[in-house]
């Protein structure tokens, strides 16, 4: 087990190496410049050749290439060209409520998704399947921004039964330590605090996790419906298996690899594709902020959050592998 999680992290030093070399010709191919994006209207000549002299951006190619690559392997993530603050501080101030959101997310793609798909799939051909299969058809379908408009206006605006934007209400005297807010209201014992960041997730939450739901719905009804008929689920049945036994071990067990697979990707597409949610909620994380980077052409920003977000979805798929094992002994022999 040990050998195997260090080859795959071994492995990730060529992938990013080769992430970060296409990131960095990416972001010089953008229309335009930094410098212009800063001067705006005082873009003249003589004030470009200033800026791109102050950030070396007049310097070859590659040796802006190796000096930022140095400069990530020793912490230095840059700094923001919109704000003059460091990426790494803007990125660990922001990251946590992308993750918490995420994380909210994801418990209900998983929460729903799994439980409606086995259901589905035990109840195939009936008109519960095919509800479910329409239901995960609609999540895939409706567009996010789409969704998150029509969950605030009626939610938020009509019913004020839940908040429309931020991560927690400002008249709250809340102590954060961690920049988590649920995680900081509960060990300070500051439950409104914690209750309320919760309530302004679940709007985001859950216009964030419709399409993982969907699709979730859809692996786990095709990954049971085929390990529901295999000849050793048949062989069970004949053998007097309990039923109870027989879903949990024979058929729930094994169906869960695909499903795994899956949750792992959606995983990391959460952290990495909340830009529209965390704009229409006004979520201060860091899509939001991302999406500021590129309509500014903001380079250190846009080059360390998004090899940031690799290293994660690179540790998010590590720890897929690894959980492969504990559910199914035969990948831990192989």
């Amino acid at each position: 087990m040990l050998r195997t999680i260090g080859k795959r992290l071994l492995l990730l030093i060529p992938t990013l190496l080769g992430l970060s070399i296409l990131l960095f010709w990416w972001v010089r191919t953008l229309p335009g410049g930094p410098a212009q994006a800063l001067l705006g209207e005082k873009a003249t000549p003589e004030a470009v050749a200033r800026i791109n002299e102050l950030y070396g951006f007049n310097r070859p190619l590659i040796e802006q290439y190796f000096t930022w690559i140095g400069r990530l392997l020793s912490g230095d993530f840059g700094t923001s060209l919109r704000t003059s603050q460091p990426v790494l501080d803007e990125f660990l101030r922001r990251f946590p409520a992308t993750i918490e959101l995420s994380i909210a997310a994801l418990i209900i793609a998983v929460g729903i998704g799994v439980p409606l798909g086995y259901w589905a799939a035990r109840r195939h051909g009936k008109a519960a399947d095919s509800t479910a299969v329409v239901f995960s058809l609609l999540g895939i379908v409706v567009p996010v921004f789409f969704l998150a408009f029509i969950l605030k206006y009626v939610f938020a605006v009509q019913l004020g039964w839940l908040p429309s934007d931020g991560r927690q209400n400002p008249r709250i005297e809340a102590t954060h330590y961690t920049n988590f807010y649920v995680f900081d209201g509960l060990i300070t014992g500051e439950f409104d605090a914690a209750w309320d960041a919760v309530l302004h997730l679940i709007l985001p939450a859950v216009a964030l996790g419709t399409i993982p739901l969907a699709i979730i719905v859809r692996i786990t009804r095709a990954s049971v419906l085929e390990v529901q008929n295999a000849d050793y689920v048949r062989t069970g049945k004949a053998k007097g298996v309990p039923g109870s036994l027989l879903r949990n071990r024979f058929i729930l067990r094994n169906a869960m690899l695909p499903v795994i697979t899956t949750i792992g990707l959606q995983a990391g597409l959460l952290l990495s594709g909340a830009i529209l949610t965390e704009t229409v909620f006004a979520f201060p994380g860091i899509g939001s902020f991302l999406s500021g980077a590129i309509f500014n052409r903001d380079f250190p920003v846009l080059q360390g959050f998004i090899i940031f977000i690799a290293i994660v979805y690179a540790l998010i798929n590590l720890l897929v592998d690894v959980s492969y094992s504990l559910i199914d002994p035969r990948v831990r022999v192989s």
